[in-house]
């Protein structure tokens, strides 16, 4: 991952970030002004390699929010310019490159769990065995298969994200945008989400996560880079690299390189 500014001094990168390929994401004097005249992004320079975990962090308005819509195609950008796997967003979105996880799991009430999974599945019209069985496999990565034929309501919080993060799974994305998704959580719940999310993302070396988040601590223990915002409108103000290897456990939340990138973060967002 390449922005404006790069932590010093860092030791060599494990295996896992190494496997990082092509240029997943570009994006040169990217701006976004909305109707109402709010600068919400001003000139963001920023690449991002296939296969990295990117958490985004910054004060609330800073243009993280924007900057996944933008992505996602769910927002047209004012100024410069944004490639996601060598196309437009929009056309990486209609390929089913592009998946969504919001704070809200978003799910239908009256549909059973694996019915919700389903949905993006119909939409590409793929047949109905092999909805089914990719449906299945994705509830097994976030392990609620034999929960398929409950309804929502039946679920805890933490499940009911994980069936969130299943649809998006589901059609194989090569890019998963997760804004803010364990933020309702309670911490427990938070922290055992990490280690699934992380779980899940190093069994498919070519899938790549971008992470909007408040937490420090949640940016750091899950990536392999940290974009820091600034206040209004959005910039890059700086990149971070984590280069912690991978797999991450309660280990690396308790010692001392972790809360160096922490306090590395921090001082960074409060500039």
């Amino acid at each position: 991952m390449n922005g404006q500014h790069t932590a010093a001094n860092k030791p060599a990168v494990p295996e896992r970030q190494a496997s990082a390929g092509r240029q997943l994401a570009r994006m040169s004097g990217l701006g976004k002004i909305y109707g109402n005249g709010t600068v919400a992004l001003q000139d963001v320079n920023l690449t991002i390699n296939e296969g990295e975990f990117i958490s985004f962090v910054g004060p609330s308005g800073c243009g993280k929010s924007t900057i996944f819509k933008l992505i996602a195609g769910l927002e047209e950008r004012t100024s410069g310019s944004l490639e996601i796997l060598g196309t437009t967003p929009k056309e990486a979105l209609k390929q089913s490159e592009i998946a969504f996880v919001f704070q809200d799991h978003t799910l239908l009430p009256w549909l059973s769990v694996i019915d919700n999974v389903l949905l993006p599945l119909e939409l590409r019209g793929l047949p109905k065995t092999q909805r089914v069985q990719e449906a299945e496999r994705a509830l097994a990565l976030v392990g609620l298969l034999e929960h398929r034929k409950s309804l929502p309501r039946h679920l805890s919080g933490g499940m009911k994200m994980r069936v969130s993060i299943a649809r998006a799974l589901a059609a194989r994305p090569k890019l998963l945008l997760m804004d803010e998704p364990f933020g309702a959580l309670d911490e427990i719940t938070r922290q055992t989400l990490q280690d699934e999310l992380l779980n899940i993302w190093q069994q498919d070396p070519t899938m790549t996560v971008l992470f909007v988040t408040h937490n420090t601590f949640e940016a750091v223990y899950l990536s392999t880079g940290i974009v820091v915002m600034t206040p209004r409108p959005g910039k890059v103000s700086a990149v971070v690299d984590v280069t912690a290897p991978f797999p991450r456990d309660e280990s690396f939340r308790t010692s001392a390189d972790f809360s160096a990138w922490v306090r590395e973060v921090s001082e960074h967002m409060q500039h």
